[in-house]
């Protein structure tokens, strides 16, 4: 009996101390709030084998996005996806009194809690190619054959192009060092050659090498990414990335015995569906080549293009050579075989007093899906951001406080297809000028392998708001987290993650990342390997960071900490 009495005590102080730190300091209480408990077990849930490796459209994924979603309806958030419902809801009474005439009153409809979107699936595609090659007054037609020849990946409407081509160098474009793979060139329509890679990158003692600082691998991503977006800027109908072409995994080997975690007789490797947006327009998407070395030296010869010489320039003086080859063109036929499917971000919110200003927190939660028995769980890649952005909807309703600023919590899907589900958002999103911040999650729970401390971050960012900086810096120090955070600003972040498509619309954003490791992208990146520790003080250092910004009235300022 005494024994309860003094339960009672504990827990009746408990409650009055957690209601004293809400009144006097709810950051306390939201920090409070993000316990390495409730990380782990919804990191351990969303990567566990149920979810089927969360793979967009997939069963896996669609319970993922229940249980997301259940995990705000928990923590008291608002729905913030689709308008669903609606219409009449009435008894086998009143359904004898609707057909004598007489209506019942009809429910309007209401939000819930998944944005739901009808992806292209492509089941199967068909091609044919020629290359053309014009010598004088004779033109020859080179018949190729495909898987020998060439492969081709090609997505939404078939088309039928005959097109020149254009060698550019690497398709590669730097403001800030002057290197311009597309300069003076005119590519819409055209066929580009690209070399795979980036100025120096087979060269780690050149000049571009350390320029371009390609030893970061987060910065060597990025321009990756900018690579694939300026094909898409300057419209080009097709890329042919060299060299590229596989001829395939040979088939007659009895086991593979030499390989990191598994032995059998096919090649272990995710098995993707291949998944697009739908497009308001027939033009197509870029058309991905890739030809056999023989296919390439025919498209070469005759033009004065030295590819070797053009990657020792690129590296030792960022020198680009691009230009047209003349009389070669490709002939190009493709058709696809397409179904709709559908995925879902899930959405949810606290209104703030202002609900025209709309923070935007953000993580994808689809993965690769299983193949041949394995399933590629995706801890790292992406549970641990999914986790991040429910733990801060939790910190944010502990504070107690209604925000001024609206808060959107964003479970993405489609980021491994290509960044599709926070495009989609954005794209129909109907008040985009409302968007006054992102902040991104992803792969927040694993350390460098170099990294002794285990509190190695880092952190993209818009560059014309230090403002963002400044204050992840204030509470990294101010609250003692001890990350040693890697700060990236840029003109326009891209990193292929999903902030980009706020980027890209003059959002300011910021977004976390701990390391890549050998388990990405592999079926053994479980939950198991996640440093708790890490994970706990970035998502701190996201929520105090947030808090500061999602309570400050107008707009994201550049000068926010001096107003």
């Amino acid at each position: 009996m005494k024994s309860n009495r003094i339960l009672a005590l504990l827990a009746a102080a408990l409650i009055f101390g957690n209601t004293a730190i809400a009144q006097h300091d709810p950051v306390a209480m939201g920090l409070h709030a993000i316990t390495k408990e409730a990380i782990k077990g919804q990191l351990d849930f969303l990567a566990s084998d149920w979810m089927e490796g969360r793979e967009t459209s997939t069963r896996g994924e669609f319970m993922a996005g229940d249980y997301i979603s259940s995990v705000f309806q928990i923590y008291g958030l608002q729905p913030a996806g689709d308008m669903v419902g609606g219409g009449y809801n009435f008894s086998m009474d009143q359904a004898y009194l609707f057909m004598s005439g007489s209506r019942p009153k009809m429910n309007p409809p209401s939000r819930g809690y998944f944005q739901n979107i009808p992806f292209v699936q492509t089941l199967k595609s068909e091609s044919s190619m020629e290359l053309i090659s014009q010598e004088g007054n004779q033109q020859r037609k080179f018949v190729l054959t495909k898987g020998s020849d060439y492969s081709v990946q090609a997505t939404g409407t078939g088309q039928e192009i005959t097109a020149s081509i254009v060698f550019i160098g690497y398709g590669y474009k730097n403001d800030s060092l002057g290197y311009d793979d597309f300069k003076g060139l005119d590519l819409k329509g055209k066929i580009v050659l690209r070399i795979n890679g980036l100025p120096g990158n087979r060269d780690t003692t050149s000049m571009a090498y350390k320029k371009l600082n390609l030893k970061d691998r987060n910065t060597l991503y990025q321009s990756y990414q900018v690579k694939d977006n300026l094909l898409r800027k300057y419209e080009v109908a097709g890329v042919i990335d060299y060299p590229g072409f596989r001829m395939g995994n040979p088939v007659n080997i009895p086991f593979r015995y030499n390989t990191r975690i598994y032995e059998g007789e096919k090649p272990l490797n995710s098995n993707l569906l291949n998944i697009s947006l739908p497009v308001d327009t027939l033009a197509a998407s870029v058309i991905i080549i890739s030809l056999a070395p023989k296919v390439v030296t025919e498209i070469m010869n005759g033009s004065g293009i030295n590819i070797k010489e053009f990657e020792e320039n690129a590296a030792t003086k960022l020198k680009t050579g691009s230009r047209e080859i003349k009389g070669k063109s490709i002939h190009l036929t493709a058709s696809t075989t397409t179904q709709t499917v559908r995925g879902r971000n899930v959405l949810a919110m606290i209104e703030g007093e202002n609900p025209n200003e709309i923070v935007v927190v953000g993580a994808h939660y689809d993965h690769l899906g299983t193949y041949n028995g394995y399933i590629w769980n995706g801890s790292d890649d992406n549970a641990s951001g999914t986790v991040g952005v429910m733990t801060l909807a939790k910190a944010f309703v502990a504070t107690g406080v209604k925000p001024k600023k609206t808060i959107i919590f964003a479970a993405w899907t489609g980021e491994e297809k290509g960044l599709l589900g926070s495009q989609y958002f954005v794209d129909k999103y109907p008040h985009q000028e409302n968007l006054v911040l992102d902040l991104n999650f992803d792969m927040i729970s694993r350390r460098p392998e170099k990294d002794t401390s285990g509190f190695k971050a880092g952190m993209d960012y818009t560059e014309a708001f230090p403002v963002l900086k400044d204050l992840v810096e204030k509470a990294n120090t101010q609250y003692e987290l001890g990350l040693d955070i890697k700060f990236r600003p840029a003109k326009q972040p891209t990193g292929g993650t999903d902030f980009e498509a706020f980027a890209q619309k003059k959002v300011p954003v910021y977004g976390f990342d701990a390391a890549f490791t050998t388990d990405y992208h592999g079926p053994m990146d479980h939950s198991d390997k996640a440093n708790l520790d890490l994970m706990q003080k970035i998502i701190k250092a996201g929520f105090i960071s947030l808090y500061e910004l999602a309570n400050t009235e107008g707009k994201i300022r550049t000068n926010e900490l001096k107003k």
